[in-house]
């Protein structure tokens, strides 16, 4: 039996963060809304609470029935999670008098406290909350203070039931990561057996019992996702796996040639499908961002479906999908409001009369990475920059014509290749360039040039949800600057982009 972690989702920006801390403990875990607590609630050896953006005084404050957890299954709530419990059981929370934000400091630690083991007095904790615990239930030992914050953290007498009024989650809480081991494995008895190889094992077997002698088809797009679903695919069924690369007309310079060269040396069966005139030629006109991605969608499931039909009784839709995806479409409020349209989570045409297959849906990008070290995939392909499905046309503002697309292509080739050239590759998280609908007067020589002008973009992150931009070193920004302005024609002035996301996004359409 695998051992896993239920986290209770209130609505926090911080969930995630949780879960992906708990994955680095190596301990699988599952995030679910407050509401939809699982059936199958015993096969957890330990749940935690989130934090919320809401007060425990709020109308539409989060109440779950937590009679099958509370004092049966180890129990940690942080923050929102905290006030809940002492809230519910006869404590008090009230407004805080003092403002209970950022950085703090425990001043208080309790004797033989099993979950602040190895973590002393002074240590750094992060808050973020409106409310405080001014009193305590019976049966409720303070464990934990900082200056601000008497009732920090508690335990519940003869349960193991703890709370913790700061997020262990976030980096700026110097032992969180330990606070979260100490519950979780000291506390709980939860194993850390959720490896790389033990995904892979367990993955590839029951892929294998799922999917028989059916036959798969897999859209690949030559990134990390679609690349690790298929070599898991390939290791349970091989030859029934069908995998197609199409070409949109609006990848990267020389990517479509170059991608089933690489997939081809994997020992993949891939078919690469040339339709660049065919997006191209949708698309003629269109300038809205919406509007484009929509026509791209459609398109690919098109020529997609189109190729499908050539393979006989395909019975299977292989997807990369990953768990911020599907974390995303069953969050506490339903999807989050659109900021773009993402990831098709589970959903296909109505006409495509395919059942689906996620082997990734449980992974978080890093560990996606991980897996595909433990598969032996090249570390050069693990370690590409993600690529937005509609490819450059985002990356275009305005409408797209094949002028433009070459434009872009050949600035973006300059700009990676110069990363790669100064060893600065693999420190950026994503990189590109985009094509403003901007002439801007320029002079070559003693000609007066009337062009367009191009943005460069560098960020660093982890999973793309929040991100800065990169401090590229100024030789580097004008020695490609130079380089593009020399050799690109169309093009009289390079920008670099120094915005973050929040509160811009990574790409700009």
């Amino acid at each position: 039996m695998q051992h896993k972690v239920l986290i209770l989702d209130f609505g926090s920006q911080y969930t995630q963060l949780i879960a992906r801390r708990v994955r680095e403990l190596y301990i699988f875990c599952e995030i679910f809304p407050y509401n939809h607590i699982p059936e199958d609630i015993d096969d957890f050896q330990a749940v935690i609470l989130s934090g919320s953006p809401f007060s425990v005084h709020s109308e539409d404050a989060p109440h779950p029935d937590l009679s099958q957890i509370k004092g049966k299954i180890p129990l940690l709530g942080v923050c929102y999670g905290a006030q809940y419990l002492a809230n519910e059981f006869g404590g008090s929370v009230e407004p805080s008098k003092v403002r209970e934000y950022g950085r703090a400091n425990l001043s208080f630690i309790a004797e033989d406290e099993p979950l602040f083991d190895s973590i002393e007095v002074g240590s750094q904790v992060w808050m973020s909350h409106g409310d405080t615990i001014t009193r305590l239930p019976e049966n409720f030992k303070r464990i934990a203070s900082t200056h601000d914050v008497i009732n920090g953290a508690y335990r519940i007498e003869g349960e193991k039931t703890y709370a913790i009024q700061f997020h262990p989650e976030v980096y700026h809480t110097t032992d969180g990561l330990q606070l979260l081991k100490n519950f979780l494995v000291n506390i709980a008895g939860v194993k850390q057996d959720w490896t790389p190889d033990s995904f892979v094992e367990t993955t590839v077997k029951d892929l294998k019992d799922k999917l028989g002698n059916d036959k798969v088809v897999l859209g690949l797009s030559g990134g990390v996702d679609s690349t690790v679903a298929a070599v898991l695919l390939d290791k349970a069924i091989g030859k029934n796996l069908y995998c197609i690369f199409v070409n949109n007309g609006l990848l990267r310079k020389n990517e479509f040639e170059n991608v089933l060269h690489q997939y081809k040396d994997m020992g993949l069966n891939v078919k690469g499908v040339d339709s660049a005139d065919r997006f191209l030629d949708k698309l003629k006109g269109i300038s809205e961002p919406e509007a484009k991605r929509k026509v791209i969608g459609n398109e690919f499931i098109n020529v997609f479906d189109d190729e499908a039909h050539l393979i006989e009784d395909v019975k299977w839709l292989g997807q990369g999908t990953i768990y911020p995806d599907v974390i995303e479409s069953i969050s506490v409020k339903g999807p989050s409001a659109t900021i773009k349209s993402h990831h098709n989570v589970g959903g296909l045409p109505d006409f495509m009369k395919l059942k689906i297959v996620e082997p990734l849906r449980m992974l978080f990008k890093d560990e996606v990475r991980r897996v595909g070290k433990t598969l032996g995939i090249d570390p050069e392909l693990l370690g590409r920059h993600p690529f937005p499905g509609p490819g450059l046309a985002i990356r275009i503002l305005g409408d797209i014509t094949r002028e433009k697309v070459r434009i872009l292509q050949e600035v973006d080739h300059i700009f990676i290749e110069g990363l790669k050239k100064w060893g600065l590759y693999d420190q950026v998280w994503q990189a590109g360039a985009m094509l403003l609908p901007v002439d801007s007067v320029g002079v070559m020589g003693d000609e007066r040039t009337y062009e367009k002008v191009v943005v460069l973009r560098a960020v660093s992150s982890t999973d793309g949800m929040t991100a800065d931009w990169v401090d590229l070193p100024y030789k580097f920004l004008q020695e490609t600057s130079n380089k593009i302005i020399n050799n690109v024609k169309g093009v009289n002035r390079v920008v670099y982009d120094i915005s973050s996301k929040p509160p811009a996004t990574i790409e700009w359409e």
